[in-house]
């Protein structure tokens, strides 16, 4: 996966999915502008400890140019002055990641609308829809001056599976199903300058927060399965981040416009691992481990 000259932007690169993301278009050999709220001077309300800067230098480590830029994306101005900086330093965009959330300490399980607190419920569809709507607003008039750009919206779910299966509550759920369709509007727009765009969904993903949450560490992950058994599907941001650079490096990639695809099934297509040489597919475990009922047992899903 050649990316060397390549120009991404990925909104939201902070950690997580956006993280990892940035991190293999860097190996790849692109140069990567990385956006986010929290840097080493200013840390957003989402109180947790991983900077725009700290994702810049792994892009860095890893052979690309990480270019680290504070950007509350839903603030017009921001995104605005994000993008011109963008062309004058570099003069074209060819992939652009919305990767922005945030949303992880708003919604609520299991709760109804009514139950639901409403304040946090609509911050939580802003921070989801509105800031991938704005950024898109002004970065793809850049990317479609050259054919052949990619635009990945990130999300949480297929389409085929967010379809029928309620997600959480009624703000999680409108805000993921919402970036699939996100992605299929653009696909419309955009194919008649040469572009494509997807959804993207990463399985479970053993981001910063997660493996805050199970009290472990990417090198003792495995101690979190005694206490929730299907944790062993469990992938690294780092997995969702070579699907992006297996799309943004494929000069055929125009045949998945407008699909809604995740980081196993294009793994079986592009035949990338996660770090550890293996290859989980959670979304076909979810449905036909997890949601059935059945005991935890990976095998022939990584």
């Amino acid at each position: 996966m050649n990316l060397t000259g390549k120009v991404a932007l990925v909104a939201g690169a902070t950690r997580g999915a956006g993280r990892g993301i940035a991190a293999e278009l860097g190996a790849a050999g692109a140069t990567v502008y990385v956006t986010g709220r929290t840097t080493r001077d200013h840390a957003s309300e989402y109180g947790r400890p991983e900077t725009i800067e700290d994702t810049a230098e792994l892009v860095d480590s890893l052979g690309g140019v990480g270019i680290a830029v504070p950007a509350d994306h839903l603030v017009k101005d921001d995104v605005r002055a994000l993008v011109d900086r963008i062309r004058d330093e570099q003069g074209r965009l060819d992939v652009l990641v919305n990767d922005i959330w945030g949303g992880e300490h708003l919604f609520e399980f299991d709760r109804t609308v009514w139950e639901h607190d409403l304040d946090n419920g609509l911050r939580l569809l802003r921070l989801a829809i509105d800031t991938h709507l704005v950024t898109s607003h002004y970065a793809l008039p850049l990317l479609i001056e050259r054919p052949g750009g990619l635009v990945v919206e990130v999300t949480d779910g297929t389409t085929e599976y967010n379809t029928d299966h309620y997600r959480n509550s009624p703000f999680y759920d409108l805000a993921k199903v919402a970036v699939n369709r996100m992605a299929w509007q653009h696909a419309k727009d955009l194919e008649k300058y040469g572009a494509t765009a997807v959804s993207l969904t990463p399985g479970w993903m053993r981001s910063e927060n997660m493996l805050d949450h199970f009290g472990v560490t990417e090198p003792t992950w495995r101690d979190a399965i005694a206490r929730e058994p299907h944790f062993a599907i469990s992938e690294t941001p780092r997995y969702v981040g070579r699907a992006v650079a297996a799309l943004a490096a494929d000069p055929e990639r125009a045949r998945w416009n407008g699909r809604s695809l995740s980081s196993g099934g294009l793994a079986k297509e592009y035949g990338f691992t996660d770090l550890d040489g293996s290859r989980p597919d959670a979304w076909r475990y979810i449905v036909e481990v997890q949601d059935t009922g059945k005991p935890a047992d990976t095998t022939g899903y990584r």
